[in-house]
């Protein structure tokens, strides 16, 4: 097991911390992005994971922990959306373009704030890439509570987000308020885009959110299914990217550790690239060569 896991590894408070938080906030995006890649809201997701960043530089501006900013700015941008946007897909991408360059300009206005009045280094980097090793424990109440809120109110409004996803119309039609079933999931992917990005970064948070989820939905049949496999996938890719975080930092040269979120997101796309070669492996004959009536008829 010593060619694994280096010395230290399981005494390492970090890394104690940052396999239970991490594996909650995997799980956490792994449900919310099944829905999002279901309802066809990537961009969305994306935009927010972009937004984000204008929260955590904004946060480390003003001295306050770059959670809260994540947060704030992610539930906000989701509220404008909802509220300037329609339910048909090409609105929601207009609202959601007009708010996400409008948080664009925020940001680089923030972050070049942030290297003119601190001198602390890697700040941006933090803010752009992650720092699951360095999670403070005074944040750590809030993650976890915000993580079983996104997963409850997805969790109760799985139905009826499914039938909003599929058909607007039929759900309207059936008395489902869909502008405000709309908007309750937009916050509850806020929260898990904020949640990524304290662990991988504002810039990467989005692989998390739609990697195991768009993985899970080649193989799987069902939604639960779905669920349940990009929960694995995601929890998967935390466990071993904090694995090869530590080892990297006994590679030579010693003393260097790599980022968590580069093997984080490496693994997702590679488990994501996997499936595409299976599915296309598997992929069936044409349909002249299993059709029997065609097979049997004269020439």
């Amino acid at each position: 097991m010593h060619y694994i896991f280096e010395p230290g590894f399981w005494g390492s408070g970090p890394v104690h911390v940052a396999l239970a938080v991490g594996t909650v906030i995997a799980i956490t995006s792994a449900v919310v992005g099944v829905f999002t890649v279901t309802r066809g809201q990537s961009f969305a997701g994306h935009s927010l994971a972009d937004i984000a960043t204008t929260g955590g530089s904004g946060a480390f501006l003003i001295g306050v922990n770059q959670f809260w900013g994540f947060l704030a700015f992610g539930a906000g941008a989701a509220a404008f959306m909802e509220m300037i946007g329609v339910q048909r897909r090409r609105g929601r991408d207009v609202a959601t373009g007009v708010v996400l360059g409008a948080a664009l300009g925020l940001a680089a206005l923030f972050l070049y704030l942030d290297t003119q009045s601190s001198s602390t280094t890697g700040a941006s980097f933090s803010i752009l890439f992650g720092s699951i090793f360095v999670l403070t424990t005074s944040t750590i109440p809030a993650l976890i509570a915000s993580a079983v809120l996104a997963l409850a109110t997805v969790a109760v409004l799985s139905r009826v987000l499914l039938l909003s996803s599929l058909s607007p119309d039929i759900a309207a039609a059936r008395g489902v308020p869909v502008r405000a079933v709309g908007a309750a999931y937009l916050m509850a992917l806020a929260v898990s885009v904020a949640l990524s990005a304290v662990i991988i970064g504002a810039v990467l948070s989005t692989a998390l959110l739609i990697g195991p989820a768009a993985t899970a939905l080649r193989l799987a049949r069902s939604p639960v299914k779905a669920v349940i496999t990009a929960a694995v996938c995601g929890v998967l890719a935390i466990w071993i990217g904090v694995v090869l975080a530590y080892d990297s930092y006994y590679w030579p040269p010693a003393g260097r550790g790599w980022p968590v979120s580069f093997f984080v997101v490496t693994l997702i796309v590679g488990g994501y690239l996997l499936t595409g070669l299976r599915r296309r492996d598997r992929r069936p004959a044409p349909q002249e060569n299993l059709d029997p009536e065609h097979a049997c008829s004269p020439a």
